[in-house]
């Protein structure tokens, strides 16, 4: 699959063109050629003339790019390496919403073949990938994994509005169905990826990455805003604090900020234990 890519004789298809999807596809586009494909035709029409309708990209990212955005599911069949991206929020019972990634997956199985691959990017409880998405790409298009096509999970890390931290400066988690999809999948990415991969022993693993790196920020920030509150009641500076705090060697520097999005406020909500909760409302 990489070899094809990389000679253009395939293409990739970015699915969901957000403030995640849109930077994966415009990133690949400048190595590879790229289907950038969403369902909302405004958006669609805006990226056509180079908008970025999230605010994110200037024009001249889209500069270059080998690109085609399409809400056509005929323009889609002609990729062969399909990366989701769409979003994974909760409902007011703050219970996983899978409609976004299931309705994702039920458009893949109208347009996969034999031989492709096809990734998913959305944050999800470990699981997800291969326990609700998979066999709705299965059901829809008659095929099998690992067997007619392979599957893999590689969680996003955008950072939204830093011009630093951006995907090819940050190490990119990848996973597969099998090793051959790993390799194929790890060596994907680290054609936009200058930072490199980490290559993590399964889905699940890096399902679970995603929920841990950012419950752990969630809960850290939180705590600092708490003991903010509460220094500041007794007339110390929680700057000073910290500062004297982070001279232990293994002391975790976080300061009080922002708690809210997706990363931090809705993310962390995605846990093995909402997942647990799903399957158990589900029976």
């Amino acid at each position: 699959m990489y070899q094809e890519l990389i000679a253009k004789k395939k293409k990739l298809a970015v699915i969901g063109l957000g403030y995640v999807g849109l930077p994966i596809a415009l990133e690949f586009a400048k190595k590879i050629q790229v289907i950038g494909f969403d369902i909302n035709s405004k958006r669609v029409a805006l990226m056509q003339q180079a908008i970025d309708p999230s605010n994110e990209l200037e024009k001249e990212a889209f500069d270059g790019c080998d690109i085609v955005f399409t809400d056509s599911l005929d323009v889609l069949r002609e990729a062969s390496f399909f990366i989701v991206a769409v979003p994974t929020p909760v409902d007011q019972h703050n219970v996983p919403d899978l409609k976004p990634v299931t309705s994702a997956s039920k458009t893949i199985g109208q347009v996969i073949k034999k031989g492709d691959y096809v990734v998913f990017e959305s944050t999800v409880y470990p699981g997800c990938t291969e326990e609700d998405c998979l066999p709705v790409v299965e059901t829809v298009s008659g095929l099998k994994s690992s067997v007619d096509f392979k599957i893999g999970y590689s969680p996003e890390r955008i950072n939204p509005g830093d011009k630093v931290h951006t995907l090819a400066n940050i190490v990119k988690v990848v996973s597969g169905c099998d090793q051959e999809s790993l390799d194929e999948i790890a060596k994907t990415y680290e054609l936009v990826v200058k930072a490199g991969v980490h290559r993590a022993s399964s889905i699940k693993v890096a399902e679970a990455s995603k929920i841990i790196e950012n419950t752990q920020r969630d809960l850290n920030i939180g705590l600092m805003n708490e003991l903010s509150i509460i220094f500041d009641k007794i007339g110390i500076n929680t700057y000073d604090v910290l500062e004297a705090s982070g001279t232990k060697w293994n002391f975790l520097k976080f300061q009080p900020g922002l708690v809210g999005g997706h990363c931090i406020g809705v993310d962390p909500i995605i846990s093995p234990i909402k997942r647990l909760h799903w399957d158990t409302i589900q029976k």
